[in-house]
């Protein structure tokens, strides 16, 4: 506990010193939570759950702080034989995110995630819960068009940032299992790359994000399989003298390599999924208020031995 109060205490520090930032489309600065349910960054699902797969930032250019929940459904074969029983596993997420500028160009984003999973198996219900991986990772803007630019306005940003193992790994809950992630952490020290693009036309627009996550071994020797997130989520600005709203509707992809343990690789660890998101966020002065929905279009997860159900999320941010 006292890790979370001191992160607290830094990020308030931190929002003490921010320099307030205008929206280029409206008065309102919002916060897009772009989960899979950010919901979900996740090996397979579950421990690493900063939200990667949606991307890192705002799709308007906003500068946050905010909590955020995200649920995931996933059910998974509890055995290796045909006839083994299918079990369900709940995934729960609180995550304290934020957006904190340094530089014109330079923003900083920390996500801190706590963890609490339930599984029901035949043998009875597992559950886990704590601390999860916390993230850091920074986003430079490499192109911006002008703000007075009366045909289309971009922004590319690249960054990169690192994943930390302050959440616990145990490795009793790899044995036997066909989903490796019922974790909080993946006990490994992880590395980031991503890149983000904002095109707009008027009140229009379009995000589209790309991350790659290089996985190392941790102290037991597992090593968790690299892991690329990918999607696009076309947004419509809705103004009115009371409220402010953004209907989205996109993709995000999901593709991991083979986890390995002792330096070899696992069988049914790798996989792939293609999730539609439908989302909407409503705003007033400096709140926003996020809910997102995310259902599978096509999946091969493990050998089809596990299946990704769906996942929702709900967030709450303030603008700095």
């Amino acid at each position: 506990m006292k890790k979370i109060y001191l992160l607290v205490l830094v990020l308030c520090h931190q929002i003490g010193f921010c320099a307030k930032t205008e929206d280029p489309i409206s008065g309102f600065t919002f916060q897009k939570m772009l989960i899979e349910s950010y919901d979900d960054f996740c090996d397979a699902c579950g421990c690493s759950a900063s939200g990667g797969s949606m991307g890192f930032s705002s799709m308007l250019n906003s500068n946050f702080v905010g909590i955020r929940y995200f649920y995931q459904s996933y059910s998974s074969q509890d055995g290796i034989f045909a006839n083994s029983p299918w079990v369900d596993e709940h995934f729960n997420t609180l995550q304290l995110w934020s957006k904190i500028p340094v530089t014109e160009q330079l923003q900083l984003s920390l996500l801190v995630p706590y963890q609490f999973h339930n599984r029901e198996r035949t043998t009875g219900n597992e559950s886990i819960k704590g601390l999860g991986d916390i993230t850091l990772m920074g986003l430079y803007t490499i192109y911006k068009t002008h703000k007075d630019s009366t045909l289309l306005i971009h922004k590319l940003q690249l960054g990169g940032g690192v994943k930390m193992p302050t959440g616990k790994f145990n490795e009793t809950n790899n044995a036997g299992n066909i989903n490796q992630s019922f974790q909080v952490g993946t006990g490994s020290w992880d590395f980031l790359l991503a890149t983000e693009y904002i095109l707009k036309k008027g009140k229009l627009g379009l995000h589209t994000m790309a991350n790659y996550t290089v996985k190392t071994e941790n102290k037991k020797q597992y090593q968790f399989g690299n892991q690329f997130n990918y999607g696009s989520t076309l947004f419509y600005l809705f103004d009115t003298s009371a409220v402010q709203f953004v209907p989205q509707l996109g993709i995000a992809g999901e593709v991991y390599a083979t986890n390995k343990q002792y330096g070899l690789n696992l069988p049914n660890t790798a996989g792939d999924v293609l999730f539609s998101k439908l989302g909407l966020e409503l705003g007033k002065d400096n709140f926003s208020l996020g809910i997102n929905a995310m259902l599978p279009i096509n999946q091969h997860l493990a050998n089809n031995k596990m299946e990704a159900n769906y996942r929702w999320s709900i967030n709450l941010n303030y603008s700095l």
